[in-house]
Order: C-alpha cells, then sequence, then structure tokens
C-alpha cells in the first residue's frame, strides 16, 4: 500500500473529499491541480496551467478538467464531476471512484459495474504537457472510453464565461484535435496514444462554480467550452495515454515519455520523501536562470523566501545541483546587480526588502553548515564581506546603521518585514524601527562574516567586523530584552511588547547576542504562548490583537494574517533553539510535534504543507496550496532531529 491511500468511504463523501487538494509542477512553472475526486474547487484549479510570458506575468489555465466516460453497450458512465449552484454537484463521478493513492505517481480506481479501471496522471519535466495513462484493469464485455475537455484559455487570476470572441472550431491532429479559443494563446494538442475519433459538437458548460473563491470573497461563477469529445475502445488488460500539451507529440512517442518520466520519480514512502518532493516541485527554470519559487498556485519568485528556503531545499534533500543552479548560476548575480544598483537585470520579486541580503548570508551560513567554513568561505566569503559593507556604507535604501550598531528600518508606509498584509495602502502591522529578527539577523552576519574572513586570512578586517558585533550585541540587549523576552520592535521611546514568533530567530540563530538563559527564557515563552502542532502563531493568544481565524473577505483575512494564525516556517527556528538548549533530551518531545505535521500532509494539499494555519484547533489550513518556507522548515527539524541523533551514537559508540 502506498503511504498515502485515500478509499472509497474517504472520495465518495464530498465534505472530506473536496477539501483534500492535489499539486504536481514540471520544475519550469507549469502545473497540474485539483481535489482528489477532480472537481476544481479554485480558479486556480486545471490539469494543465502554465505560465505564458508573451501574455503577462499570471499563469494561464489552459484545460481546466478532462472528464472521462465509461461506455458499455450503449450505457454510459460519466467519471467526471463539477458543482453548480444550489449546491448541486454533476455529473457525480466521484461515486465510481474505490482508491486514491500516490507513492511514485497519482492513481485513481474506478469501478463502474463490471468494469475497473485505473487512471494515473504525471506532468512531463520542463514541458508543458500533461500525461494520463488509463489501464482497463477489467472488463467482461466490450468497453469505449470518452474524453470532454473542458477549455478555459485565462489567467488564474480571472474567470471567463461564454462569448462571441471565443474561437470554438478546432484543427486535427495526429490521433487527437487542437484548440485555440484566443488568437494570442497557444494551441491545446489533446492527443492519444493510438487511433481515436474526434467529434466536434462545441457547447458552453455555464455557471461552474468554485468554492473556495466563494469562501474568499471573489467571483466564483464561470463557463467552459467543451468543443467535442475523443472517443476510443479499449480491451482489458490494454493502457492508452491522453497527452495535452501546447505542442503537437507523435503519438507513438507516449509510451516512451511515460516511461522516462516515471523513471525520474521517487517512490515516495516516508514523511520526508514526500517533502523532499514536495521541495523540488518549487524549482523553476526559464532558460539558463533558475529560481526557487515562494509556492503554488499564485507565487513567483520571492528574494525573502528563496533564500529562507533555498538550503533545505535543495543541501537539505541531497539536491546539490540545484543549489548550484540557483544560488551559484542566478541569486548571486541578481544580489550583486542590486548591490551595485542596476534593478532591470534582477527577477527577483523584493530584493530590496530590509531583511533579504541578511537571510542571503545565513543560506551562505547553512551552506558551510552542510559543508566546511572554509568552503563557504572560499566561494562566498568575498561577497558576505560586499553585502557586509554595503549595509555598514549606508547603501541599503530602505534599511540605515545606527551609531548603537543596531539597524533601523521604515515599516510605516511600506512593510519592512515578512509581516507585510496590507490595508488601505499601509502595513496593517507596522513593524519599525528597531525590528527583534532583522537585527538578530544583522549580530548573525557580523560575526559569520568575520569568521569566514579569518579563513582567508583577512585579519584585519575580521577583527574590524567582531568590534562592530560587539557593539551591537550590546545594544540587542539592552534594546530587546525586558527580564522575560524580546520586545517585537522599538522605536523612539515606544516598546512593542506583543509576545510575537520572531524573537525566536534571535535564539536560534548560530550567533546569538543572548545568554543561555535569556535563549532559554524566549523558547519557553514561546512554547508557552505560541506553540501549536503546526508551528508557532504570530501572536500570543493573551494579546487583544489575537485573530486565530483566517476567514472572511480579503480585507478580514488581511487584518488577521499576521495576528494569530500560524505560520510552519517558525518551527525550524523553534527546534533548533530547543535542541541547543536540551540536546537529546529534547528528541521525544521534538518527534511528537513532527506527528502534527506529518497529520496535516493528509489533510488539505496532499503530500505538501499549506502557507499558515488557524491558530486555535483544528488548526486549518490556509494561504497558499504549498509554500516553500512551509516545507523548507519542516525539512530541516526532520534533517535536525536526525543529526541529533547521529551524535548521541557516537558519543555512545565512545563510551
Amino acid at each position: 500500500m502506498a503511504y498515502l491511500t485515500f478509499d472509497k468511504a474517504l472520495l465518495t463523501n464530498l465534505d472530506r473529499s473536496l477539501s483534500k487538494e492535489i499539486i504536481r509542477t514540471n520544475r519550469a512553472g507549469a502545473y497540474n491541480s485539483s481535489t482528489l475526486v477532480d472537481c476544481n474547487t479554485r480558479k486556480y484549479h486545471g490539469q494543465l496551467v502554465l505560465p505564458l510570458p508573451e501574455l503577462g506575468e499570471d499563469n494561464y489555465v489552459l484545460l481546466s478538467s478532462l472528464d472521462e466516460t465509461v461506455i458499455q453497450h450503449g450505457a454510459e458512465f460519466n467519471l467526471g464531476l463539477h458543482k453548480y449552484g444550489e449546491n448541486t454537484f454533476n455529473p457525480n463521478g466521484h461515486k465510481y471512484i474505490r482508491e486514491f493513492e500516490s507513492d511514485v505517481i497519482s492513481t485513481t480506481t474506478y469501478r463502474v459495474g463490471g468494469v475497473i479501471l485505473r487512471k494515473e496522471r504525471l506532468l512531463v519535466s520542463f514541458e508543458p504537457r500533461v500525461l494520463f495513462r488509463y489501464t482497463l484493469l477489467e472488463a467482461h464485455s466490450p468497453t469505449t472510453l470518452r474524453f470532454r475537455p473542458f477549455l478555459a484559455f485565462r489567467s488564474t487570476n480571472e474567470l471567463t464565461h461564454e462569448n462571441s470572441l471565443a474561437r470554438t472550431d478546432y484543427e486535427a491532429c495526429r490521433n487527437g484535435a487542437s484548440f485555440q479559443l484566443y488568437d494570442a494563446f497557444p494551441h491545446l494538442f489533446v492527443q492519444i496514444s493510438k487511433q481515436a475519433d474526434y467529434h466536434h459538437e462545441p457547447l458552453w458548460y455555464k455557471g461552474i462554480e468554485y468554492p473556495k473563491e466563494q469562501e474568499r470573497g471573489f467571483a466564483y461563477k464561470e463557463d467552459l467550452l467543451v468543443p467535442g469529445y475523443l472517443e476510443i475502445p479499449i480491451k482489458k488488460g490494454e493502457s492508452i495515454i491522453v497527452s495535452a500539451g501546447i505542442t503537437e507529440v507523435a503519438p507513438t512517442s507516449l509510451k516512451r515519455m511515460w516511461d522516462k518520466e516515471t523513471e525520474r520519480r521517487i517512490d515516495k514512502n516516508s514523511m520526508f520523501a514526500w517533502l523532499r518532493n514536495s521541495a523540488s516541485q518549487f524549482y523553476k527554470r526559464e532558460g539558463e536562470q533558475c529560481h526557487l519559487l515562494a509556492g503554488y498556485p499564485w507565487f513567483k519568485a520571492s528574494a525573502r523566501e528563496e533564500f529562507f528556503s533555498l538550503p533545505a531545499c535543495t543541501l537539505g534533500i541531497g539536491r546539490e545541483e540545484y543549489w548550484d543552479a540557483i544560488m551559484n548560476k542566478t541569486a548571486l548575480a541578481e544580489v550583486r546587480a542590486f548591490l551595485e544598483t542596476d534593478y532591470s537585470r534582477i527577477r527577483l520579486q523584493g530584493m530590496d526588502e530590509p531583511d533579504v541580503l541578511l537571510w542571503f548570508i545565513r543560506a551562505i551560513q547553512q551552506y558551510a553548515e552542510y559543508h566546511s567554513l572554509l568552503e563557504a568561505a572560499k566561494l562566498y566569503g568575498t561577497f558576505c564581506a560586499d553585502i557586509v559593507d554595503f549595509i555598514r556604507r549606508q547603501q541599503h535604501p530602505r534599511m540605515f546603521l545606527h551609531a548603537n550598531g543596531l539597524l533601523y528600518v521604515d515599516g510605516t508606509q511600506r512593510p519592512a518585514t515578512w509581516m507585510n498584509a496590507m490595508e488601505d495602502g499601509r502595513p496593517i502591522t507596522p513593524r519599525t524601527g528597531y525590528v527583534v529578527e532583522i537585527n538578530a539577523l544583522w549580530y548573525n552576519a557580523l560575526c559569520f562574516t568575520a569568521a569566514v574572513l579569518r579563513e582567508l586570512n583577512q585579519l584585519h578586517e575580521a577583527d574590524l567586523l567582531e568590534y562592530q558585533a560587539g557593539l551591537t550585541k550590546k545594544s540587542f540587549v539592552d534594546t530587546f530584552w525586558n527580564g522575560y523576552y524580546l520586545y517585537d520592535y522599538v522605536v523612539d521611546t515606544y516598546q512593542n511588547r506583543e509576545v510575537r514568533p520572531s524573537q525566536i530567530w534571535a535564539a536560534a540563530l548560530p550567533f546569538t547576542p543572548l545568554t543561555r538563559k535569556q535563549v532559554q527564557a524566549v523558547v519557553n515563552i514561546c512554547t508557552k504562548e505560541l506553540l501549536t502542532p503546526r508551528g508557532l502563531r504570530t501572536i500570543s493568544p493573551k494579546s487583544g490583537e489575537y485573530r486565530p481565524v483566517y476567514i472572511g473577505g480579503q480585507l478580514e483575512r488581511d487584518r488577521n494574517f499576521h495576528n494569530g494564525p500560524v505560520w510552519p516556517c517558525t518551527i525550524a527556528a523553534y527546534t533548533r533553539a530547543y535542541l541547543n538548549l536540551y540536546g537529546h533530551s529534547g528528541l521525544g518531545f521534538l518527534e511528537r510535534m513532527l506527528v502534527g505535521f506529518e497529520v496535516e500532509m493528509t489533510e488539505l494539499t496532499v503530500g505538501t504543507l499549506n502557507e499558515l494555519y488557524d491558530g486555535n484547533p483544528p488548526y486549518k489550513g490556509h494561504g497558499g496550496m504549498s509554500y516553500a518556507p512551509s516545507v523548507a522548515a519542516v525539512v530541516e527539524v526532520i534533517n535536525m532531529i536526525n543529526e541529533q541523533k547521529r551524535e548521541d551514537a557516537q558519543k555512545e559508540d565512545t563510551l
């Protein structure tokens, strides 16, 4: 049995199955996503969704759904499922599903009378093409399969409706047909691995609903064009492959293509294997460049999320080649362009955010942890020194180094930190002045850069940075420590006393300005007031600002965004600080904490982790379906626990 398996009882219960989603990517920006029962509940869902740079920065849904029909003795059994008004579902194909499982690839098994049909799907790597393989496992009489493509040809941020501009014609291609609703879009080629008949019967299916968008207060109804259907006989034991892509393919090549792609897949038979798979799906190659996307389905390549997640999503899962492709061949050049104010060369969003360069140095520091300080110094030491010098010379456009050694940011008009929700053009959480995690990262960057400069025998420069770090350390404690925990930010005489998770980074970074007793106090208050089975809450429940449930319209959700919900990206820092304090004796507690994340990987987006979760039980997930910092943080947790176990085993061997 596969590690993630869902049976008939769950799948036929729409209250449960419609909340469980899947997403697969091709590492070039295209993705395939729906619910376990293939009923789209978001406008972002689709069987083939891909970037089309010539049209804009959005992703575009070409093939929304592919409905299958089993035909025997003239009787038709439609396996599709769509939601319409008045809570109506049609054609109720979910009642034929017997099992969904995902190990190497996702597989759905249907039973229609005496027919047992297995459907598998995958995306072709680095090519905008989705493949479906259908295998007739059991049948006692002649069987025909019919396929109806539901076409959208729209941005993921829009909905389509019946209109006179849409072309409802088709062009014949080998074993299939191609469609192009609008001139600006490419053709969509739908082909089958053996000869098929195409019947052209264009029809708009109106009023299809997406309940996830309705929950979010957005438009949620659209019309989709079904231009006709492809029909093909299939024999017991036979497999056929259906391809949907923006270029025509030789039907005889589809089996080889399928076999080649399945060989690339890993057997996802554990929690870590699923996280490894999820982490690798954030890679996006564009020609010679490669970035790590912040997540799916609506995220782009963002500097903060990329640098935060990159070590775990490459080195942490054994994909060193992608560290090289993203860091060495792409990110270094873009950071250098920022330092030289050549912004035209930067593809990453948010490079000017105040903490981004500090997270970049932290990523280099993690590289040193995976390899060695000397190797990191040789590859990146000069680069780290240039960044620190850039900040010390007051060249950063949004961050200022004060005489006390602390960095000052203005977050009153534009968000300066990861708590970046907006209302009426102003930050909802206006963290400004001296911000706790920014200055903790700054102290860590100074100390680490001094260490790599010593490795390069640049002793004078290292001494200078160590002196700077000493000043910063004293000012940090004087400014943020209140005797019990750390202020979230300090500006002028105002000290923000809210208990927030950002202080955990000050306790967790390899170079911390805090004493062991202070680290313990920070961990204790985070444990008591912020810790949940999904990570740390963004604010303590004791606060009058606590809004734990991420629901409602856009404005209400924005107001709640960082004022109660849980962000899993905080859990790695918490784990590092906890292990530093308690070592072996803390393993049991941390392993039990992992169970909450493993359970979550079966609840919403199967095999991955969402962007955020409600702050109160049952900690329902929200936001992006798959979020790189969430996945990266839990990968780090597993690796830290395993490293602690290795250290414990080595100690036992020496006794």
